[in-house]
């Protein structure tokens, strides 16, 4: 009977993870979705970051408050909090600024595309700076995904902007860097702790954000219509805060390798999504390049 009980409970435990996961992945890719709505209204990049860090930031202290003081984790280090905040910049800071300033130029559905080739730019990082093996399954993971990204992105020159190398090269910009946290932070977090790492690092990127936006421009810049701050609201909430609590949840629940399959399925809901509240163009070219661009990087996941 216990076991019986043991049994259920487990497989309540992995599917309430497999849930988790999948609305985190749900969530990332309506950030874009988000973004683009916001742009119909007089807003820049770095207004825009600005709101949505400042609507995730109390969420964020709340967390890190609760980690101070307590006598069961690991005292920070000057290495720690140093590492804290490089890698808040580089992953939270940098990363958003580039995405946030290609979505200007670029449609959502390639976007997210270029986003989700983050694990094949570790995959070369870790190859140069690193020094670990690059084979033949890892070079046709590559040809495959940016095969896949070449058929979108010369499927949209002739619908998109004069912009679009411009839009596509911030998100690539922004890719590559957060592949570059990525590989920083392995050691850092079991060190710190995931959901101490995250509050501290998020809220290094909030204040990086808030001072260049007060560098940068007058405080009436915040003078906005009331549709972007519900947007900038629904962005912090729902595509920031609990998307990154959901994320560590699943991870603990199932796995990172699970979680990380899941969150293939970004790409997808990103351009339906697009297609049904943009409504950005869903062809066939986009359809094959997402499919090239989903097994390429697939194929580095099962490894």
């Amino acid at each position: 009977m216990a076991t019986t009980t043991s049994t259920a409970l487990s497989n309540r435990n992995r599917l309430l993870g497999f849930g988790l996961a999948t609305l985190a992945a749900i969530g990332f890719s309506g950030k874009a979705i988000l973004v683009k709505l916001a742009y119909y209204q007089p807003i820049d990049a770095v207004t825009l970051l600005a709101l949505r860090m400042l609507f995730s930031a109390p969420f964020f202290l709340i967390v890190a408050w609760r980690h101070v003081g307590r006598k069961d984790l690991t005292p920070l280090t000057g290495r720690d909090y140093l590492a804290l905040l490089i890698l808040g910049l580089l992953g939270y800071y940098l990363s958003s600024l580039f995405d946030f300033i290609g979505l200007q130029y670029i449609s959502a559905g390639l976007e997210r595309l270029i986003l989700f080739l983050y694990p094949t730019m570790v995959v070369v990082l870790s190859a140069v700076v690193l020094g670990k093996p690059f084979g033949r399954k890892e070079i046709v993971a590559l040809l495959l995904s940016y095969a896949g990204i070449g058929v979108v992105f010369f499927d949209e020159i002739t619908i998109q902007s004069a912009h679009l190398l411009l839009g596509a090269g911030f998100v690539f910009a922004s890719t590559l860097t957060y592949a570059a946290y990525l590989i920083g932070t392995g050691e850092t977090v079991v060190r710190i702790g995931a959901s101490r790492f995250t509050a501290y690092a998020m809220l290094v990127a909030c204040l990086a954000t808030v001072l260049q936006f007060l560098f940068t421009h007058p405080p009436q810049a915040l003078l906005l219509p009331m549709r972007v701050y519900q947007l900038s609201l629904l962005m912090a909430i729902f595509s920031t805060v609990l998307p990154v609590f959901m994320l560590s949840a699943a991870i603990k629940m199932i796995g990172s390798s699970h979680t990380s399959l899941i969150g293939s399925l970004g790409p997808v809901a990103t351009l339906f999504m697009a297609s049904y509240f943009l409504g950005e163009e869903l062809s066939l070219a986009q359809i094959g390049g997402a499919t090239l661009v989903m097994v390429g990087v697939l194929s580095l996941s099962l490894k």
